[in-house]
């Protein structure tokens, strides 16, 4: 029995603040393997450990996920040390792999990895991925409270980091689950959930009646509405156990203009009139 293609979507966007996307993410659906990749380092240093980061994970999908991660450190280690990029330069991760009806969930840094489930009242969002960061140490020893993290002034700063060359191994944290119909994994880089809290991407995930590129269209336009200060990317990862439609799949070829579906829908087929009456006046 072959493996059923999961629909997605994906995004990635400079923000308003950079003048470079050190960003990077890969969408395999045909292997089930989707990833953010966040870089650090500066100009043609952080894009460069995050494409390292996407291209290892690429070359090494038959891995199990976490050795493949792993692998992903080492490579960005060894490129600044022969002179690729630049020395201190690494990145985050988190990747999903989809087999079957089961995930996993692997990540290094502050990328983050959300599980949604919508419900008949709305839905459910779960934080499946734990920041390895300086924060979140706080946070678990009750140094702060929840309520102190989105505004601490430290917030950015990460413990573990591929390509750090202090460490000889980074902790892979991992989380392995059964899809259920009805739920979207969302990936993304801290871009995102600099701007957005959990209670924001809920509302935006609610509204969106189930149209992943609807709901991911809205987060990023949201992020970069509120400031957008760091490169932001986005993907959103549909269970195979969701039933699909006809009327879905055709919505999912439409194009996101104002954000409407029907003002979209509307502005896409007077655009596909003209352009076969356009076409007729040429040939006729």
């Amino acid at each position: 029995m072959s493996q059923r293609i999961l629909e997605y979507s994906a995004a990635t966007n400079v923000g308003h603040k950079r003048d470079n996307n050190e960003d990077t993410y890969l969408s395999l659906p045909e292997q089930g393997l989707w990833l953010v990749a966040d870089g650090m380092g500066g100009h043609e240093a952080g894009e460069v450990a995050s494409a390292i980061v996407r291209d290892t994970l690429l070359n090494q999908s038959y891995r199990k996920l976490s050795d493949a991660i792993q692998n992903s450190h080492r490579a960005v280690v060894h490129a600044a040390a022969e002179g690729q990029g630049a020395p201190g330069m690494g990145s985050t991760v988190v990747a999903l792999r989809s087999e079957r009806h089961q995930y996993e969930v692997a990540w290094v840094g502050d990328s983050r990895a959300y599980l949604w489930t919508h419900t008949a009242d709305g839905g459910r969002l779960e934080r499946l991925t734990t920041d390895h960061s300086y924060v979140q140490m706080l946070l678990a020893s009750g140094a702060i409270g929840e309520e102190e993290v989105n505004d601490h002034p430290e917030k950015n700063i990460i413990t573990q980091c591929l390509g750090s060359s202090e460490l000889p191994e980074v902790q892979v944290d991992s989380v392995q689950g059964q899809w259920l119909p009805d739920q979207w994994i969302l990936l993304c880089s801290d871009g995102l959930t600099d701007e957005l809290d959990d209670q924001d991407i809920a509302r935006i995930l609610c509204d969106s009646r189930q149209n992943h590129r609807r709901a991911l269209h809205r987060l990023m336009r949201t992020a970069l509405a509120r400031g957008g200060r760091d490169n932001i990317t986005v993907q959103l990862v549909q269970s195979p156990l969701t039933p699909s439609s006809r009327w879905n799949t055709l919505w999912q070829w439409i194009p996101t203009i104002t954000g409407r579906r029907a003002w979209d829908a509307g502005l896409y087929g007077a655009a596909l009139v003209s352009l076969t009456l356009m076409l007729y006046w040429i040939l006729s």
